[in-house]
């Protein structure tokens, strides 16, 4: 099947041509394959390094929650820097903005992943606490190189509302993907049969997540188009000349953006992953578990993959996200006043409570890419790797808060680094941990989207309608 292009519209004097193209499944595959390859190391990082550097390398958790801490604000920090990159920067042959910067980045990325799994229990304390700290840093500086292009990519594939939520789906699913097909399955490689932690497993999935990575992004470099290409960085007649700090000051009077930033924040308490190895681990004394969660993961997925665009059609991305959201917090306060003794049906439980969350992991890309479009809708002005790098600087700082906050709390609820075993009471606070954290989340999204995103389907009907008269107009 064949891409389609259906609409170019010349924008007159930014030279910049804009394309509304009905993307085939291959290439909605190939966008789907950017977020698969880097999650496979961004997500495997996330939900087991804290596990190893506590059970293999004996590292504290407070340590870890402070480097945690600090990685995250100086990656937050570096996203408009490193996101500008291709606003400011053209690299490589031909007409792609974003697409070379990919290709610097993602060899990077896997090599920082390997880096970070190395067992360096042997070696004397500061310089494995050194290891660990530079491992880590790079690796979110790799990952930044990798991620802002990416993600801003979505803006120059297609102007449609609709097409792009078709993006965000398959991005979406990108990292749930990984979530359900390869995360479960660390479990059988970092735990020997009598639950002690391996570290030649850690090590190996870090090869295997590297290698695939790379795969999945040439796949992504292979199968994906960049039709919409700006000779200048602002639409108009009167081209501004770049500037980084008017991006940014004007991103911060764009109320969809900056609800979306906040609601991304709660996300990154919804999805903190590292309290579910302690879970399973300490609580239900199963750390092999994870594996079996993709196969209730997985047909829940399935249904979501064709129903969410459905229905954010029918109501829009806004009120779907708000339902599911509020649907989310009804769940998982059930799930926290009732226990649930049985390993695996607390994981289908626990499931069908993310279903809500899931719904905004799919359509929050959609919600970015419009809040880049309302502020070419509000100034006339474009400049998507920098809005899309702010953007994402929420995300990190959110992500900050999540990672070190979480990884304290695993302190705070009687964890102990190198024992042998736990205190009986550290299940259960990790337990109501588990649950509390992606309440919080869904609390944080329902609150930002509904008083403060300005976007409703009607809303975003007209500024499109706008947009599209702006185009033309340019001719």
């Amino acid at each position: 099947m064949k891409t389609q292009q259906t609409k170019e519209i010349p924008t007159g004097a930014s030279s910049a041509s804009r394309k509304e193209a009905k993307l085939s499944f291959l290439e909605q595959f190939g966008y789907f394959s950017g977020d698969f390859g880097g999650s496979l190391v961004n997500l495997y990082i996330s939900a087991f390094y804290v596990t190893f550097c506590t059970y293999v390398l004996g590292i504290s958790p407070a340590w870890m929650a402070t480097l945690i801490f600090v990685a995250k604000i100086w990656d937050a920090i570096n996203d408009p820097m490193i996101g500008s990159l291709p606003d400011r920067f053209k690299i490589g042959k031909g007409t792609d903005k974003f697409k070379p910067w990919i290709k610097l980045f993602m060899m990077p990325l896997a090599l920082t992943g390997l880096m970070c799994f190395t067992n360096t229990a042997s070696m004397p304390g500061i310089i494995k606490h050194a290891w660990v700290a530079v491992s880590y840093i790079l690796y979110g500086m790799a990952y930044t190189g990798v991620s802002m292009p990416y993600g801003a990519m979505a803006s120059v594939i297609t102007d449609s509302p609709v097409e792009r939520t078709k993006l965000s789906r398959a991005r979406a699913f990108g990292g749930m993907g990984v979530g359900i097909l390869f995360i479960p399955l660390v479990s059988l490689a970092i735990w020997d049969e009598s639950g002690n932690p391996n570290a030649k497993g850690y090590f190996l999935m870090a090869i295997v997540a590297g290698v695939l990575s790379v795969i999945f992004y040439l796949i992504l470099l292979g199968l994906t188009k960049e039709r919409i290409h700006q000779e200048h960085r602002f639409a108009g007649a009167s081209a501004r000349k770049y500037s980084l700090t008017h991006v940014v000051k004007e991103a911060f009077t764009n109320r969809a953006l900056i609800a979306v930033m906040i609601a991304s924040i709660g996300s990154m308490f919804a999805s903190a992953q590292s309290m579910n190895n302690f879970l399973y681990k300490e609580y239900y004394h199963m750390p092999k578990a994870m594996a079996a969660s993709s196969m209730i993961s997985l047909p829940m997925m399935f249904v979501a993959f064709f129903a969410v665009p459905r229905l954010a059609k029918i109501v829009g991305n806004r009120k779907l996200i708000i339902y599911s959201a509020f649907y989310s917090i009804i769940a998982f306060g059930i799930l926290f006043f009732i226990r649930i003794p049985n390993c695996y049906v607390f994981m289908f439980v626990n499931t069908v409570a993310n279903l809500g969350l899931t719904t905004f992991t799919m359509l929050v890309w959609a919600l970015v890419t419009e809040s880049i479009d309302y502020q070419e809708y509000k100034t006339g002005e474009r400049s998507d790797g920098t809005m899309y790098s702010i953007y994402t600087f929420s995300r990190k700082i959110g992500s900050a808060a999540a990672a070190s906050i979480s990884t304290a709390l695993i302190g705070t609820a009687g964890f102990v680094a190198g024992a042998k075993e736990q205190i009986p009471e550290f299940g259960e606070n990790i337990r109501k941990l588990v649950i509390l954290m992606p309440l919080f989340g869904a609390v944080v999204i329902l609150v930002s989207i509904l008083l403060i995103y300005p976007l409703t389907k009607n809303k975003s009907d007209e500024m499109y309608a706008k947009l599209h008269e702006m185009h033309e107009s340019k001719n």
